[in-house]
């Protein structure tokens, strides 16, 4: 009988010592330690763009469809050689189309020919030149400026920085108001941002000579959302 108690025991032993570890104090203790004060972070950096994106078409008709075709290549080569000598880079072609034209008793009246391409201005300073070169050309599709800052990574990275205090600065708000201690920071989460214009113009526009281009402003935004330990 005395083997059979200690057989039986034992289980007992361990299955008291289980509870104690799953007792709602030890719950409340691991919560205890994971918790914090989470905040929103978001800061801005503002630049003023330095180059641009433009795209530029040639639409040519024809009688015929090898007309339209011939007429628009001719056109075509004459403005993507005016945007390269102008300053443009990264030339490409966008888009090429072709179709028939009626008139109101549906019969073809002629036929169209489309071709666009897009360049980089790198010095915004010679974006109104390169748009008054390709209409002088013969470019009669103009689109844009598409206009941006050259070191977005480093203007981001900036905001993101900036994001970071304003976030230490919102938690250390809440913890005073709480009477808590602000702690170490235990979790980052990037929320995203990135260019965005602001409708003002900068103090100064492009050059009078040429179509003008006012640069303005873009704004880099950041997010962040930022836990800190409190105590």
């Amino acid at each position: 009988m005395k083997t059979r108690v200690l057989l039986i025991a034992v289980p007992v032993v361990l299955a008291a010592a289980l509870a104690a570890a799953t007792l709602p104090g030890s719950a409340s203790s691991a919560a205890a330690e994971t918790g914090g004060i989470t905040v929103q972070g978001t800061a801005s950096v503002t630049s003023v763009p330095d180059r641009a994106e433009l795209s530029f078409g040639v639409e040519s008709q024809g009688p015929t469809a090898k007309a339209a075709l011939a007429a628009n290549a001719n056109e075509m080569r004459k403005v993507i050689a005016a945007v390269k000598a102008a300053g443009g880079t990264d030339v490409k072609t966008q888009s090429v189309s072709f179709s028939p034209r009626y008139n109101e008793t549906n019969e073809v009246q002629a036929f169209v020919a489309t071709n666009s391409v897009s360049a980089s201005i790198k010095d915004l300073a010679k974006a109104g030149a390169v748009i008054d070169a390709a209409v002088n050309a013969g470019a009669n599709q103009v689109y844009g400026p598409s206009l941006s800052t050259g070191d977005q990574t480093e203007l981001y990275r900036q905001a993101l920085k900036a994001a970071v205090a304003n976030a230490r600065a919102n938690a250390q708000v809440l913890a005073a108001a709480a009477n808590l201690s602000l702690g170490r920071v235990t979790a980052i989460v990037e929320s995203g941002g990135g260019p965005q214009p602001v409708l003002y113009a900068a103090d100064k526009a492009m050059t009078v000579e040429s179509t003008p281009i006012e640069p303005g402003t873009q704004q880099t935004t950041a997010s962040i959302s930022v836990t800190f330990a409190v105590s």
